[in-house]
């Protein structure tokens, strides 16, 4: 009689069959930037009104380095050196700190690299930005109540474009700084930079008060070294990025005062930009989150929110009339130009110039994680568990963000330049980073600042 043997059972998912997995999405990730360079190019050629000379980013051809590419390199060996091994012993509020710093840094460093007056100084002072409209405002209350009637265009008072594409909030902010002393374009980038780093503190505060305490450490560099530091260095979607994270960051803490402080920054958010309406699917996903009194946060959230909301309405701004007419100006100018057959998929192109490579790779992860743990959650409780407390922060929040995104792509009212402006949605993304192994971190990490460099050696952003 024949011997037979029996082979050992081979695991449904190896180690070594994961980093084939996340190589492969890399590689999916580098023909979809290329074609998306490609494709651009050839439009660009033709005479297609991309408005965008780099597509899929909003910026120019141009190879150069400056004064800040040996700080940049420095700061971006620094935390792939020493820094990654401290952030995982380092106590909770130095880490911060530490991180905070380093983001200001790295996003300085990144800026200068274009030099001091194109990279910083002349930013935020075109004739498209909120600056040049700041010496216009001389009595704020009547700005505000009349804002959505300079909206549209082709009208001798209408607003400059930026302003014009985005609710009265954003351009409070800087008429705020002039007014206490800080006017002019390197206050403002600089209140760009140092705002914006916060994500930096905000998304880990965030994850920890949710309980992902080990999640919160590992997420940090990941953080630190975004590539969509280029354009926090300075755009004013840099500063928003900053009040979204801090906003969500405090629903997640404990107590009524901290969700209610979430709230108003939410509110606030809601009059930065109108695209925010859709940071409330990751405000519900944080809420849902939460270990305990998800009600009462709730209630102070919304209270929060629409404090600011009313406060606004009793000015004269009714949120509602601005974004109407905003669609409106939309289609005024480049976005009835701009093919959405192009844009709708070189925009994801941009977002992962902005996230960085890490991004298809990690969310893969986190989905493949997530989708375990509710098979696993659901067998073993007849299918009657929740999904927040199946999955939890790092597959729910990243997910989520994931289809915030996709619900803007899809909208048509995000043609180009979303590498700045889906900043504040890409830090969310990358809490997906935590699902990588360990040994891999530095390595994803490297290929992070490596494409910051890239970007920013390569060509000259706009903001």
């Amino acid at each position: 009689m024949q011997a037979t043997t029996t082979r050992p059972e081979v695991p449904a998912s190896t180690p070594e069959r994961r980093s084939r997995a996340d190589l492969t999405v890399l590689g999916v990730e580098v023909c979809l930037v290329g074609a998306a360079v490609a494709v651009g190019a050839v439009l660009n050629a033709r005479g297609v009104r991309l408005h965008a000379d780099a597509a899929p980013l909003f910026a120019t051809w141009g190879p150069h380095v400056g004064g800040g590419t040996p700080a940049a390199l420095l700061v971006a060996l620094a935390v792939l050196g020493p820094g990654l091994a401290w952030a995982r012993t380092a106590g909770w509020v130095p880490l911060l700190g530490a991180a905070w710093v380093t983001s200001v840094a790295w996003t300085l460093a990144l800026a200068l690299v274009d030099g001091a007056s194109t990279g910083l100084t002349e930013r935020l002072t075109p004739q498209a930005e909120y600056l040049h409209e700041v010496p216009r405002v001389t009595d704020v209350a009547a700005m505000v109540a009349g804002f959505s009637g300079r909206i549209l265009d082709f009208q001798p008072d209408s607003w400059s474009t930026h302003t014009a594409g985005h609710p009265p909030g954003a351009l409070l902010v800087f008429v705020w700084l002039d007014r206490i002393g800080l006017g002019g374009g390197t206050a403002a980038a600089l209140a760009c930079v140092l705002v914006g780093a916060t994500v930096t503190v905000s998304v880990p505060v965030g994850l920890r008060a949710l309980g992902a305490v080990d999640a919160a450490r590992a997420v940090v560099p990941f953080l630190v070294l975004l590539p969509g530091a280029v354009w926090v260095g300075a755009s004013a979607d840099g500063l928003f990025a900053g009040v979204v994270a801090a906003g969500l960051a405090l629903l997640a803490v404990r107590g009524r005062a901290a969700p209610a402080a979430g709230g108003l920054l939410l509110g606030f958010a809601l009059h930065l930009s109108y695209g925010f309406v859709l940071v409330g699917l990751l405000a519900l996903a944080v809420l849902a989150l939460r270990p305990s009194g998800r009600l009462s946060a709730l209630t102070a959230g919304a209270v929060g929110v629409g404090a600011v909301v009313l406060a606004f309405e009793v000015a004269g701004f009714r949120w509602w009339d601005g974004y109407r007419l905003v669609v409106e100006r939309y289609y005024q100018g480049w976005a009835a130009d701009r093919p959405y057959a192009y844009w709708v998929w070189a925009n994801l192109a941009a977002l992962l110039l902005c996230a960085g490579p890490v991004l298809g790779p990690a969310l893969r992860r986190a989905v493949h994680t997530g989708v375990g743990a509710l098979r696993g959650g659901f067998r073993r409780a007849g299918g009657t568990r929740a999904l927040p407390t199946v999955v939890g922060p790092t597959v729910l929040l990243p997910v989520t963000a994931a289809v915030v995104v996709l619900a803007a792509d899809l909208s048509g009212l995000s043609k180009a330049e979303v590498e700045r402006i889906w900043l504040p949605f890409a830090v969310w993304l990358l809490v997906a980073t935590v699902h990588l192994p360990p040994g891999a971190r530095r390595w994803w990490l490297a290929g992070q600042a490596a494409t910051a460099l890239a970007v920013n050696h390569l060509v000259w952003t706009v903001s």
